[in-house]
């Protein structure tokens, strides 16, 4: 047998993207790839050397559904572009047994507004979509959401991102909402609002199905030990939602230790500064070491910060950005308060060009109209 040289001039690589898998070249492998599926593939303008790269043992599979997969991608709407791309990001698709798909596209069409909305789902998450080894899992699980009346764009971002929580038994996820609703309810919060309390965690972080029930029990533990009242528990679980799950005590003592310290505050003082940056709790010690420090080398003082503790949240490259760019306009913050430059990039430019405008106000006429 011939042996067909790698090094191919620039004239011969461009004639090779022109011609069929069949006659490109193909590096050696252990096993044997199945012609068919790397014709079929081809056929429908995907990318085989990037799903041999990715995925090479899929073009190795004796039985693979191509045709019937895209078929089934077509009805929903997909053009031959959206095929490709979610067949080369996700190629075990065509390894899924075509009355599988189809269920599976009836389970996740209950919970989306039409197929469009599912198909968007696919493009952007087909591993998720293709899973269809837990179906009966799957569909137990969305009955439950269902019956907690979840809107169903929350369940489908929830299939999406987090399709671990829907693969296991419901009797977990059941367990999970038992005890966020205990600890809603334990904490003063209204029956009323529990379901919208809930799809705001559930929105903010899909991942909060797999965080054991105890992380929560332990984390509000350690906070109401520390002093915090039901009402400022509330608060905290509110502004931090599913963060809070994340949180290890250990880390928080730490954290709160270094605080009080660096701040030189009482336990009421350390209190009012955790409601009002919340942050400070998931934040590493060093990171808020650093950041700490980079305010002290800027020229702010400890008693600002403890008045604007919110500027933890920023980097000290953004808050050192901020310090030029408001001198620049004669604000000098060592004077003035921290709150100017808190905030998302939009506050900051409202800040910025409120200061901005107002060197450009003539100084004679103190009433005069502001120039664009």
């Amino acid at each position: 047998m011939l042996r067909i040289t790698t090094s191919l001039c620039a004239s011969c690589q461009k004639m090779r993207l022109l011609l069929p898998p069949s006659a490109s070249l193909t590096s050696h492998s252990k096993r044997e790839e199945n012609q068919r599926t790397v014709d079929s593939l081809y056929e429908l303008s995907v990318d085989i050397r990037k799903v041999r790269k990715l995925k090479g043992w899929v073009l190795s599979e004796k039985t693979a559904y191509v045709a019937e997969t895209a078929g089934l991608l077509r009805d929903m709407g997909a053009d031959t572009a959206v095929i490709a791309h979610i067949l080369e990001t996700h190629p075990e698709a065509v390894l899924c047994r075509p009355e599988d798909v189809k269920a599976q596209r009836d389970l996740w069409g209950s919970v989306c507004s039409g197929q469009r909305a599912l198909l968007s789902i696919i493009e952007k998450f087909p591993a998720s979509f293709f899973t269809v080894s837990h179906h009966s899992n799957q569909r137990a699980n969305i009955l439950y959401l269902q019956s907690l009346r979840l809107n169903k764009k929350i369940i489908s971002k929830l299939m999406a991102s987090a399709p671990q929580s829907f693969s296991r038994p419901v009797e977990s996820n059941q367990e999970v909402i038992h005890t966020l609703r205990e600890t809603y309810l334990d904490l003063g919060g209204d029956e009323g609002n529990l379901r919208v309390w809930l799809q705001k965690l559930l929105s903010q972080n899909p991942y909060i199905l797999l965080r054991p029930a105890e992380t929560w029990r332990d984390s509000l533990g350690f906070l109401r030990e520390r002093g915090f009242t039901t009402e400022e528990l509330l608060s905290l679980v509110s502004s931090l939602r599913a963060s809070i799950s994340e949180l290890q005590p250990e880390a928080m003592r730490q954290v709160l230790a270094y605080v009080q310290d660096a701040l030189s505050c009482s336990e009421d003082e350390l209190k009012r500064v955790v409601i009002r940056c919340p942050a400070v709790l998931y934040y590493s010690l060093a990171t808020l070491a650093g950041r700490f420090q980079g305010l002290m080398d800027a020229g702010a003082s400890v008693e600002q910060v403890k008045e604007s503790p919110n500027v933890l949240e920023l980097t000290t490259q953004i808050v050192l950005y901020r310090i030029q760019k408001l001198a620049s306009y004669g604000y000098d913050v060592r004077s003035g308060s921290l709150d100017v430059i808190v905030g998302t990039k939009k506050d900051f430019e409202m800040s910025y060009a409120k200061l901005n405008l107002r060197q450009q106000r003539a100084l004679f006429n103190p009433v005069a109209p502001l120039r664009c």
